[in-house]
């Protein structure tokens, strides 16, 4: 079997420390060979369902021991995994299920429900047994005991992962095993994680920030302490009883926990010196949630991280200089050569601005069935002739023109400035304003135009804006009733402003003047 799989450091920990504890959850703990025979058992079931090779299998289901077994239990076979955030509603977990052919969904009991109003006619596996028709992993526990063997290819397809990209739809990134064990290799590297870590599992599954701490946890046999972030005092209590020193999170999960309306009081540092280290990823940080971050985790080393889509990682900043410059998204990480390139793709000068060059390590292998996005972000090394010397490089090297407009300062220190594009980023995740206007248009047929666009909220990056056109204003809580009924929470619009008419570009009539309005809502619309 390859060397460059996961299946592999889950069978070496499962040998080598099998009798440590390997996942928490709650009041419930499995060891790392308690896990390994658990993952066995239901890759030996998926196997015996016959699908083709490399057919895709989603897991849609709440956190928990169950989930981290069912994305293993994938990644030990020939199939693909791809996860499904549980903050999708049915319709875009339709969407997903036909635009990859998912043949098999593994789930809860919450969610049964959701996918049965979606009529999928594949396989269902459950976690819990409700009914006799649909298998369970209580009855694979009970009965599947036989050995497990299989060969993963470092090569191969493992995972593909949808957010909402450029387009109307989610679009899928494919990822292979080498990818997510490069991934877990280098993080482990420049976090300097320990066997002894523990590491929070707060970060849902669905992309590949959070899928890395199960990967991070394998690779240095750690113990993962899994979380469903709900509530912050009851993330407090996971952090001390846990007793987790290394804290991954979002940037929107740090304005969660020091929320001052959603909790009493922020409890005594000292409860929590355990915590040597915080990742950051998934947006900008602002000086603020340093702050507090540094006020409550006097111990922890803060790295803020910049991924892209089409790639693992690019940048992390160095804890030392997180006070210093703030607003950095850092330098490469190892094995990853980053350029600032202008339209001419000449190097940018310092503080000018470009758009950023990934080259090297942790390169994904494509978006899914979508050949003019692969197009448009996997471009030859020749993009970099006028850059670096390209004698005796491979012509045929792939490069990720990321779409990220950043710019570098006279230390080489890089910050990022805006997208190419204009998706938005909210809550650390990418939202196409196509998506929601499209929502629009078949749902509420009383909007005659309507426009979706951001403005800067520093608590969640970017702020979610509906301006729309009607006979006559409609109510506002009614418009929000139905988009919630198809739309993922973080899509929601906070604002939502009617006008009798909208401004149209100048030279073409066709399109709403996004820049006009975003004037008129900074002067008062």
């Amino acid at each position: 079997m390859s060397i460059n799989c996961i299946r592999t450091l889950l069978e070496d920990a499962g040998l080598s420390h099998a009798d440590k504890t390997a996942l928490v959850f709650n009041d419930k703990s499995i060891t790392y060979a308690e896990l390994l025979k658990r993952v066995n058992q239901v890759a030996y079931y998926l196997k015996e369902l016959d699908l083709p090779k490399n057919s895709r299998i989603g897991i849609y289901s709440s956190k928990g021991i169950e989930q981290v077994i069912a994305i293993l239990a994938i990644l030990s076979t020939d199939y693909i995994l791809v996860p499904l955030t549980k903050l999708l509603k049915p319709e875009q977990i339709e969407y997903i299920i036909k635009d990859c052919n998912i043949r098999c969904i593994i789930t809860d009991k919450l969610k049964l429900e959701n996918i049965e109003e979606i009529s999928f006619d594949g396989h269902i596996i459950s976690y819990e047994t409700a009914s006799k028709d649909i298998a369970s992993f209580e009855e694979i526990y009970k009965y599947y005991n036989k050995p497990y063997i299989c060969d993963i290819n470092g090569h191969s397809n493992a995972v593909i992962t949808y957010s909402f990209g450029v387009g109307g739809n989610p679009k899928g990134i494919v990822i292979s095993h080498r990818n997510l064990i490069d991934s877990a290799r280098v993080v482990s590297q420049y976090l300097d994680l320990k066997e002894n870590d523990v590491i929070s599992g707060v970060l849902i599954f669905n992309l590949d920030y959070g899928l890395n701490q199960i990967f991070c946890t394998l690779y240095k046999r750690a113990t993962l302490a899994l979380h469903r972030l709900i509530l912050p005092d009851d993330f407090f209590n996971h952090i001390i009883d846990d007793g987790v020193t290394v804290l991954p999170l979002m940037p929107i999960n740090i304005t969660q926990i020091f929320d001052k309306e959603m909790h009493t009081r922020v409890p005594s540092p000292e409860l929590f010196d355990k915590v040597r280290c915080i990742t950051s990823s998934g947006g900008n940080v602002t000086k603020t949630m340093i702050k507090d971050t540094k006020s409550l985790f006097r111990n922890a080393k803060f790295y803020s991280m910049h991924g892209l889509t089409e790639a693992f990682r690019s940048t992390y900043l160095d804890p030392s200089q997180i006070e210093i410059r703030p607003d950095s998204i850092g330098k490469a990480i190892p094995d990853v050569e980053l350029y600032i390139i202008n339209e001419q793709n000449q190097e940018c000068k310092v503080r000018e601005v470009g758009e950023l060059i990934h080259r090297g390590g942790y390169i994904y292998r494509g978006f899914w069935n979508a050949p003019e996005q692969n197009k448009e972000r996997f471009k030859s090394i020749e993009i970099l002739k006028d850059v670096i010397n390209l004698e005796g490089q491979l012509t045929d090297e792939i490069v990720v023109a990321s779409g990220d407009y950043v710019y570098k300062d006279e230390e080489g220190y890089i910050y990022f400035v805006s997208r190419k594009d204009d998706m938005i980023k909210t809550r650390g995740f990418r939202v196409s304003p196509l998506e929601i206007e499209s929502v629009i248009s078949k749902k509420l047929p009383q909007i005659d135009r309507c426009a979706v666009f951001s403005i800067e909220n520093e608590l969640i990056e970017e702020e979610i804006v509906l301006v729309y056109s009607a006979n006559s204003e409609l109510v506002e809580k009614e418009i929000i009733f139905e988009l919630k009924k198809h739309l993922a929470s973080y899509m929601i619009p906070s604002k939502i402003i009617y006008k009798k008419s909208l401004p149209l570009v100048q030279n073409d009539k066709s399109k709403i003047n996004i820049d006009e309005l975003k004037k008129e809502l900074t002067f008062g619309l």
